[in-house]
């Protein structure tokens, strides 16, 4: 009996690690920001990210709840650049009934923002705000002022804006996807948020100005309208875990850190974080890594 119980007393001790450490490396979606557009393609799973803009998302959750998004298409699919949705009119230039938004194309690194930088120097700051990347101002530039860095929403693959027109502050209800990296368009366009799944999806969608058979939003909504039988099963990696550490082992803002500029653009432009389903069994989760790789 003595070691029966012994041998429980050990397994539990191990379950209690693993489980600790899933918890650490795994955090659930944020069911008030995530976004899923169920498309003709089939779904895209957005994390939407106020932090960077809190009136561009804000815009964003209000056309998903007024359905202005349902039965919308992808007017404008760029190989190797975006591909462009949201406009009622199905073309460029299309709004919604609501007022253009004011430019939200840089953000304050504020103590309360939480981030877990990459890279740190004396010319720029880098790191990731949850799934979104972001790239700023080194941290002395503005200390003479007592204000945190200035930062911006890194234009990787993946990576959801709102489009606009020529004007600066004229956002309004146009989205689009970045099917690969663009980082001309940083601090020029606001960054909204950033794929869970889908980023395939995205890739997949017919290309054209507009395409000859566009593709079509059927349904947008946010994780926390949807019942919990259909709600998406998913977990994202943690940013501020080990297990990310790991993946960047020269992290957690090392002063004076030197990297080469393709190394740097990889670290900071990965093609969508690790998830996973948490349907699966723990132990196979854990032991099958190979297939919980994000798009």
């Amino acid at each position: 009996m003595t070691t029966r119980l012994a041998f429980f007393a050990l397994i539990l001790s191990i379950m209690t690690d693993v489980i600790a450490v899933a918890d650490d490396t795994w955090r659930p979606l944020d069911a008030a920001n995530t976004l899923v557009l169920e498309t003709s393609r089939g779904a895209i799973i957005t994390e939407l990210r106020p932090e960077f803009a809190p009136q561009g998302v804000e815009r964003i959750k209000l056309l998903a709840h007024e359905g202005v998004y349902d039965g919308l298409l992808f007017h404008r699919v760029i190989d190797g650049f975006v591909a462009q949705t949201g406009n009622p009119n199905n073309r460029d230039g299309g709004v919604s009934s609501h007022p253009d938004l004011a430019p939200e194309f840089t953000f304050r690194l504020e103590t309360s923002v939480a981030h877990t930088l990459v890279t740190q120097s004396s010319a720029a700051i880098t790191g990731f705000v949850e799934t979104s990347p972001f790239q700023g101002e080194a941290w002395a530039t503005e200390k003479w002022t007592n204000k945190p860095p200035r930062a911006w929403g890194a234009y990787c693959p993946g990576v959801m804006g709102m489009g606009r027109q020529e004007g600066l502050g004229t956002a309004n209800s146009e989205i689009f996807f970045m099917r690969e990296a663009a980082r001309r368009l940083d601090h020029t366009y606001t960054v909204a948020g950033m794929i869970i799944s889908g980023l395939d999806v995205v890739r997949a969608l017919e290309v054209g100005e507009p395409p000859a058979k566009p593709d079509r939003i059927n349904r947008a909504r946010m994780v926390e309208d949807m019942p919990a039988t259909e709600r998406p099963r998913l977990e994202v990696m943690n940013t501020k875990s080990a297990a990310f550490g790991a993946m960047v082992p020269w992290c957690a803002g090392r002063v004076g850190l030197r990297v080469p500029i393709f190394l740097f653009a990889t670290l900071l432009c990965p093609p969508g974080l690790p998830h996973r389903n948490n349907t699966l069994p723990l132990i196979l989760s854990l032991a099958r890594r190979d297939d919980d790789q994000g798009a």
